[in-house]
């Protein structure tokens, strides 16, 4: 089972690898940040709405929440997150001297939206759907037949002359398929069977249902080892509960955190990497979320704060050495050594490390408990200030290479202002002014002559 899930993981990784890790050399970045920019950004996927993985539908279902009310918790770690990325290539282009395509080689998103709109409306279809009271699993279908009406649809469209005939012909499908909110899948289901009739007659046809019958059958064994780990999952935690271990766990997680909270959340955090290094995200997430969130929910964290919890680290174990899966994958492309890309993506990937710690002593930072705009938005400056500090840190670099005890001195305010103790963030905020005020008087002449 394991094998079959991660030999999965990595085809669609290596796929989206083939593409960037190759540019990213090009323009000078070394193999091993390539690669582990691809990791990190990969791995990120399963964390950004609207979307997100397969663990953001199953832990909807396992806290009885609407799908949005996930969602709502998951998009500013997750914007967060991408930021970290985003700066840390930022700052290794301007230590490496690096320089960027000119405006005319730039492709236009714009450009390539006008002409492929179309594929995003059952995508947009979803996600209305999960956003209005419909449950994951009656949305992932009427989605996957969206799109299968859109394939099907686009076959015959082009075989069709006139415009207008084209436009009725769209019309009359989207008219079909807009039944469902009156009458159910049945309609829709109606709508596919006929165009797949007209499918077998027209030119062309054939290859359209062949692509979409292999679109079938992928789709199908994805979606067998999850449903395969969901099972086996339950037997282990039928067997921890019986046995008594998930009880002793938990209340060895509840006494260390009734001494120090932060104890627990690294034990938490070291469970949930530990698992993450065996298993795959989705039993992962089950087994320590039986176990490990219960004792966090008895300390004080709310109930989806405490599963983003473990549901973060459990991702993050596929960035993190030894066993680093993601980095394996983008290795093979990069033609790097796969520890050193997985050292490199958890550094890059720092916000995925400290952002659920400053949720849980701040659940402003998932928008949960009794927030406020103003308390998000100063808690959100406090994890970018963060972010911005220990990427120069990491990296060596901010307007231009840091010195020593620069270095050191951001790492300091950084820690203090993911801190959650009395005048931490006012020390934090402080300290780093002074740094950059310093930093940038320093470097002045030296960004003139960049410039």
């Amino acid at each position: 089972m394991n094998g079959v899930r991660r030999s999965g993981k990595v085809s669609k990784h290596a796929g989206l690898s083939g593409i960037a890790i190759p540019l990213m050399t090009r323009f000078g970045y070394t193999p091993v940040f390539a690669g582990a920019v691809e990791a990190t950004a990969s791995m990120g996927g399963q964390i950004m709405p609207p979307v997100m993985g397969a663990v953001a539908f199953i832990m909807a279902e396992t806290l009885n929440v609407p799908y949005a009310d996930i969602v709502k918790a998951a998009v500013i770690p997750a914007l967060l997150y991408y930021f970290t990325a985003f700066w840390m290539v930022h700052l290794e282009a301007g230590r490496k001297k690096l320089m960027g395509l000119s405006a005319d080689e730039c492709p236009n998103p714009w450009t390539a939206l006008k002409e492929n709109w179309h594929l995003a409306l059952p995508l947009a279809a979803l996600v209305w759907m999960l956003f209005h009271g419909f449950t994951p699993m009656f949305a992932g279908m009427m989605g996957l037949s969206l799109t299968a009406i859109l394939l099907l649809g686009a076959a015959i469209a082009a075989r069709i002359s006139h415009t207008a005939f084209r436009m009725v012909f769209w019309f009359g499908c989207g008219l079909g398929a807009a039944a469902f909110l009156e009458f159910g899948i049945v309609p829709v289901l109606g709508v596919i069977t006929l165009l797949v009739a007209v499918n077998l007659m027209v030119k062309g046809g054939h290859s359209t249902l062949r692509a979409l019958r292999n679109s079938l059958i992928d789709g199908a064994r994805q979606a067998l080892p999850v449903g395969i780990a969901c099972a086996i999952v339950g037997v282990i935690i039928g067997v921890l509960t019986l046995t008594g271990a998930a009880t002793s766990f938990a209340g060895f997680i509840v006494d260390i955190g009734s001494h120090s909270l932060l104890a627990s959340l690294v034990l938490t955090m070291l469970v949930c990497l530990v698992l993450g290094m065996g298993i795959p995200t989705i039993p992962n997430y089950i087994i320590t979320s039986s176990i490990a969130a219960p004792a966090l929910l008895k300390l004080g964290v709310p109930l989806i704060v405490s599963h983003m919890f473990v549901f973060y680290f459990g991702i993050m174990a596929d960035l993190t050495p030894p066993v680093a899966l993601a980095a394996f994958a983008a290795a093979s492309i990069a033609k790097a050594p796969p520890m050193r890309i997985g050292f490199k993506a958890t550094q890059i990937a720092l916000a995925g490390f400290v952002v659920p710690y400053m949720a849980v002593y701040d659940p402003q930072l998932m928008l949960q408990g009794a927030w406020t705009w103003a308390g998000v938005l100063y808690v959100l400056s406090k994890a970018v200030l963060a972010i911005v500090l220990w990427g120069g840190v990491a990296v060596g670099y901010l307007r231009a290479t840091l010195t020593l005890p620069e270095r050191l001195a951001a790492f300091a305010a950084a820690a203090l202002l993911v801190s959650a103790v009395p005048l931490t963030d006012e020390l934090g905020f402080a300290a780093a002014a002074l740094l950059l005020l310093a930093h940038g008087w320093r470097t002045r002449g030296q960004a003139a002559v960049a410039a």
